[in-house]
């Protein structure tokens, strides 16, 4: 087995390394005076099974093209299995048609990554679940609900806890948590979205008065969502408010939004390689997932169970 990484994410790549322990594969990958990328691996992969980490994130183009050079590289250099590990996997929100003459580019990026040489696909918390569909190889989408419920329950289990989904189509994905937290009531948000990016909250069901609210969610991009949804609880009678958000896209101004709201905490994930950002904000927590995508690539390369990972 070998890790070869990208360089959007070079953080966690070193730390899911340091868990399986097993060093980097040695490559290049650079850019040419005019921007091309050019991709030289310094390494025998020949019959390897090569796992290649890469969140597609801001730049997202120019991330997904490292992603597929890498891909095409390692094929040309007659790896074994090609695994495309992509713990943020950018253009999922583009899942449909959202209105006439628009694309689906989610399953676009899922035909491109198959064909440049992937055998399989490894990511994180998907936008929706169906995306999975998009590609014609085997693909695992691991969730973050195991590891945000292990850092709630120690920071937050003496509260009268509440989790909260912020709109109607994460309502999965929040029951499913709430299970993990000894089976903790469930609330929704009923937005409604004027313009994208804009986001306006209209009701909330479920009765929140005197509860610590635990907002779950899979991307915050501009965070205008959380924000006017955690106002909304406070408005409602909630006794506090934190969120938890797998991907943190964090464009334009949503960190100085997040600091200017009454969000007590957003925790997200260490997918997005936005390290040095986040550590200028004093409500933003990074929680790891290293361990997860590493015990999850362990597992791929010995043949056995990882949705046991979840059991």
């Amino acid at each position: 087995m070998k890790l070869m990484t990208g360089n959007s994410n070079l953080p966690l790549a070193r730390a899911i390394a340091d868990y399986l322990e097993i060093p980097l594969t040695d490559a290049l990958v650079r850019r040419f005076a005019d921007e091309e990328i050019f991709v030289e691996i310094n390494e025998n992969v020949r019959g390897e099974d090569v796992f290649v980490l890469q969140s597609t994130s801001y730049p997202a183009n120019d991330n997904l093209m490292e992603l597929l050079i890498c891909i095409d590289a390692l094929r040309r250099a007659s790896a074994r299995r090609i695994t495309a590990v992509v713990p943020y996997f950018g253009y999922a929100r583009q899942d449909r048609k959202s209105g006439s003459r628009t694309p689906i580019s989610a399953k676009l990026v899922a035909n491109l990554i198959t064909g440049a040489g992937a055998n399989r696909v490894l990511s994180v918390d998907l936008h929706a679940g169906q995306i999975q569909g998009f590609f014609d190889i085997p693909t695992d989408n691991l969730f973050a609900a195991p590891v945000m419920s292990v850092d709630i329950l120690a920071r937050h289990s003496a509260r009268n806890m509440m989790v909260v989904s912020p709109d109607v189509g994460g309502v999965v994905r929040a029951r499913a948590l709430a299970k993990r937290l000894n089976n903790a009531p469930l609330a929704i948000v009923d937005k409604r979205r004027e313009r994208a990016g804009e986001s306006e909250v209209m009701n909330i069901i479920g009765d929140v008065e005197g509860r610590f609210c635990i907002l779950i969610d899979d991307i915050v991009d501009s965070a205008g969502t959380l924000c006017n949804a955690a106002a909304a609880l406070k408005e409602a009678g909630a006794a506090g408010v934190v969120a938890y958000v797998t991907h943190g896209v964090l464009s334009g101004g949503a960190i100085a939004r997040v600091e200017g709201s009454v969000l007590e905490e957003l925790v997200i994930t260490d997918s997005i390689g936005n390290h040095d950002t986040i550590a200028q904000a004093g409500r933003v927590r990074h929680l790891t997932i290293a361990p997860l995508i590493a015990e999850a690539i362990r597992r791929i390369a010995d043949e056995t169970s990882v949705s046991s990972l979840f059991d």
